[in-house]
């Protein structure tokens, strides 16, 4: 919930855009009452847990396969401290400045919930440094998603005074880091290292960046569909409301409709305008992909929301019943067969396009010049650029292997199954780049066609993407490399802080 331009965090509501809001754009966060009535009473009960020398999970016992081990009275706040430090084994380069942003914001939105039964002083400190810019550095390798203990340690280290944090581009020490910024390390007590590390707060913040980014690439896609429909003189009937009704698959009339939203106003719902009777299936079923699409992604919706708003904290404190108690909320099989899926669909969206650019460079299909060269065959034309999106779509078939299948024991038995929530969803992220090289190769492919087909109307949103392209990159002549013309259109037309604009305008 946004109040008065900042990020309100209650524990019930944060959403996929306000994550993308702070991560990346700086957005400030605060608790809101109730979440820090919540943090009070939780608090309460662990310390009262821990006076009264009642067995609890992390808390006056050894964590894992050392549970039967009964913490001395001495070294319970001490053992806090370890359990972060010990935990810190994350390896690989560091994640970047937003993932990280985005993975404190969702541990601090989390501990809003309850049940966590941290100190608030800790919660506060983590949004503070949210706020004042301190990112802890972490490693980018470390969980098997049944929590992402050895990630999030490290930046438990620095609530702390430990570890290393960026701040305005330069790395220091945790303590120098909090100084720089005029904040101070948190003294750890029972329970505290636990549920700084016992979270999928990565996994979840890149799932969080991935959920939005691939949305507005979807749209996009739908943009570069339709200026491809444009140039090729597709043919309209697959997307009749008759069509989507008669087998009304997730997502298949959504899509359809967005696609006739962005071709109104030109010739091609004209009738008798279709070049041909039957496209090629790249054309003829852009709806039932890209609505498979968006199906997966109203799959990935609620695992997410789950993660971004729930507990998943073991033990977990009830405040409501005086109570702490053993939970498998940190295993995340939802998240992570989501996030299989919505590779899946990458995938094959990004195949459906690149087979789209194939077919515009085909004379004996779109009646354009082959290669879409306006020089004859003496010219290349993007030819050769077709080798570059068919190893665009290779990479994203490789990548799109599922992981949520490659279980795997672990300690001693007794963590014996996984779920590589985080791999899946850093794998997406991934993907999402190579599929918007896709989409601007077909955006590039699609607007030449278009300058040779020199249709008389087109639709608006089509029409859009044509001319935002054209403000970059120009018509292709002669040959030249059109490397540096994709990197263009995937920055400054797709990127995540300028494809907002484009759909704005198309819409």
């Amino acid at each position: 919930m946004e109040r008065n331009g900042q990020i309100v965090l209650s524990g019930r509501a944060l959403t996929p855009v306000e994550v993308t809001a702070v991560a990346r754009h700086g957005t400030s966060v605060v608790f809101s009452e109730d979440a820090v009535e919540r943090l009070a009473r939780d608090r309460t009960v662990v310390e009262e847990a821990v006076a009264g020398g009642e067995a609890a999970y992390g808390l006056t016992t050894g964590l894992g396969p050392r549970v039967t081990y009964s913490l001395p009275k001495e070294e319970r706040a001490a053992f806090s401290e370890r359990t972060v430090r010990g935990r810190a084994n994350g390896v690989g380069p560091p994640l970047s400045r937003e993932v990280v942003r985005a993975s404190v914001l969702t541990r601090c939105n989390q501990m809003a919930h309850g049940g966590s039964g941290v100190q608030p002083s800790v919660a506060q400190l983590l949004v503070e440094m949210l706020n004042r810019g301190v990112h802890p550095e972490v490693p980018e390798i470390g969980s098997t998603g049944i929590s992402d203990l050895c990630l999030l340690a490290h930046i438990g280290l620095v609530v702390f005074g430990e570890g290393l944090a960026e701040v305005d581009n330069e790395v220091l020490s945790g303590a120098e880091a909090l100084a720089r910024v005029g904040l101070e390390p948190v003294r750890l007590g029972p329970k505290d290292g636990l549920a700084l590390c016992s979270s999928n707060a990565v996994a979840a913040g890149v799932a969080a960046l991935v959920y939005n980014d691939a949305s507005q690439l979807l749209e996009a896609t739908h943009l570069s569909a339709a200026l491809s429909f444009e140039a090729f003189r597709a043919n309209m009937t697959p997307l009749d409301e008759r069509a989507q009704k008669a087998r009304p698959a997730p997502g298949q009339a959504r899509s359809a409709e967005r696609l006739l939203g962005y071709l109104e106003g030109g010739l091609l719902h004209d009738p008798g305008h279709a070049r041909r009777l039957q496209d090629p299936i790249s054309f003829r079923c852009v709806s039932q992909v890209h609505g498979a699409f968006f199906a997966a992604l109203d799959f990935l919706r609620a695992p997410l929301d789950a993660e971004l708003n729930g507990a998943g904290d073991n033990p977990l404190v009830v405040a409501q019943d005086e109570a702490i108690i053993s939970t498998g909320n940190f295993h995340t099989a939802g998240l992570a067969l989501a996030l299989d899926t919505v590779a899946a669909a990458i995938c094959q969206t990004a195949s459906l396009a690149a087979s789209r650019s194939a077919r515009l460079l085909s004379g004996a299909l779109s009646g354009l010049p082959d290669n879409l060269s306006s020089r004859g065959p003496a010219s290349s034309g993007f030819a050769p650029l077709l080798k570059t999106v068919h190893a665009l779509v290779a990479e994203l078939r490789h990548l799109a292997a599922p992981v949520a299948s490659n279980a795997q024991g672990e300690e001693s038995d007794v963590e014996d199954d996984a779920t590589n929530a985080a791999l899946a969803a850093r794998r997406d992220a991934m993907m999402l780049d190579a599929f918007r090289r896709v989409i601007a190769i077909e955006a590039l492919v699609a607007a030449q066609g278009l300058d040779l087909a020199a249709p008389e109307r087109v639709g608006r949103g089509a029409l859009v993407l044509q001319r935002t392209v054209r403000s970059y990159v120009s018509s292709l002549g002669e040959d030249r490399p059109c490397g540096s013309d994709v990197a263009a259109v995937e920055a400054e037309v797709l990127g995540p802080s300028t494809i907002a604009g484009l759909l704005e305008n198309a819409r």
